[in-house]
């Protein structure tokens, strides 16, 4: 059985779709674009996103990784 560590898979989803869901309640989609060792996290065509639907277009945006809860793929 593959041993697989968390940056890893991150390093997978890496130019895919995902959705970050913050601290503060908030949730973003975009491409993961890069990521650093503390989750610090940069998504390109980013959308902020409420009850399934887009509540405004972000473009680029940078996350800082204490802010994060989650990341999945969109898809």
């Amino acid at each position: 059985m593959e041993q697989t560590r968390p940056l890893d898979a991150l390093n997978r989803a890496r130019n895919k779709r995902v959705i970050v869901d913050l601290k503060n309640g908030r949730q973003l989609i975009g491409t993961l674009n890069a990521f650093d060792i503390h989750i610090n996290t940069v998504l390109t065509d980013a959308e902020e996103r409420q009850d399934g639907e887009v509540k405004r277009k972000l473009g680029v945006v940078f996350i800082r990784g204490d802010t994060i809860i989650l990341i999945s793929p969109a898809d």
